[in-house]
């Protein structure tokens, strides 16, 4: 049965001027995506025409889900992208990170920025079921809001149809642990499971926010791929891939190899 290979990536939103703008970045994002061809991607930070780009150079292998922040195309993205190939969507939406989470661009929770999640009820074409996609940003100001977040995420994955696979990605700008509230939630409450605990095979640790400085060994892991209890993971990495010296983005990617049930 054919592994899925998921990753979580914040692309770092796209600038225009300044060392690290997107138009020097873009060959090196498409680069890695391309040589490591995931079958699904939660991305974070993209804006529209950034977004746009990526799908441009991944090709029409891909498809698209996603809603601006601020609403409709107005930005940055909680995109899911995936593999057409191995993924069909059936049902997706979107909603925001607040006490109005049908309310497009809501903060409530004293947020530094607006945000939000976008979820997909996938038909894996491989094993003929169902499983859903969940891909968020969390706050990296507010504690509070980053807490209330998980909740939210808890219980928006509690309505979901019972007995389907959830793999949960995103930034959550916390250090993977139980000393975080948002991951102790998410964890012991909830009962995902991080893949890079569980995995078979797993790569060095590194921190997955470098600023485009040096990379941390041994964490903090603040990009995380969390999953039901029924998924196996094979195997679990950090992504330090670069291009001509060049990091893709502020972010290393993290990936996972997982056995879906079935």
């Amino acid at each position: 049965m054919s592994l899925l290979h998921v990753m979580t990536f914040n692309l770092l939103y796209a600038s225009v001027d300044g060392p690290h703008r997107w138009a020097d970045r873009r060959p090196v994002v498409h680069a890695l995506l391309d040589a490591e061809r995931p079958d699904l991607i939660g991305t974070q930070e993209g804006l529209a025409a950034q977004l746009d780009d990526v799908r441009a150079d991944l090709g029409p292998g891909y498809g698209f889900v996603g809603t601006g922040r601020d609403g409709g195309t107005d930005g940055e993205f909680t995109a899911v992208l995936y593999r057409v190939e191995r993924l069909t969507p059936v049902r997706h939406g979107v909603f925001w990170l607040s006490d109005t989470p049908d309310v497009a661009a809501s903060n409530t929770w004293g947020a530094r920025c607006v945000r939000m999640a976008t979820w997909v009820r996938f038909l894996d074409r491989v094993t003929g079921r169902e499983l859903y996609a969940v891909n968020t940003h969390f706050d990296h100001i507010s504690e509070n809001a980053r807490r209330r977040s998980a909740a939210l995420i808890r219980d928006r994955l509690a309505a979901l149809e019972p007995g389907l696979p959830v793999v949960l990605t995103g930034d959550f700008n916390a250090a993977a642990g139980t000393e975080s509230p948002a991951y102790r939630l998410l964890t012991r409450d909830v009962g995902l499971v991080d893949v890079w605990t569980v995995a078979a095979r797993r790569g060095p640790d590194h921190g997955t926010w470098h600023g485009f400085g040096p990379v941390a060994d041994g964490g903090p892991r603040i990009d995380w791929i969390l999953v039901t209890p029924d998924v196996a993971v094979e195997a679990a990495a950090v992504n330090l891939f670069r291009s001509g010296g060049r990091f893709p983005s502020d972010h290393l990617p993290v990936q996972a190899h997982l056995r879906l049930p079935g």
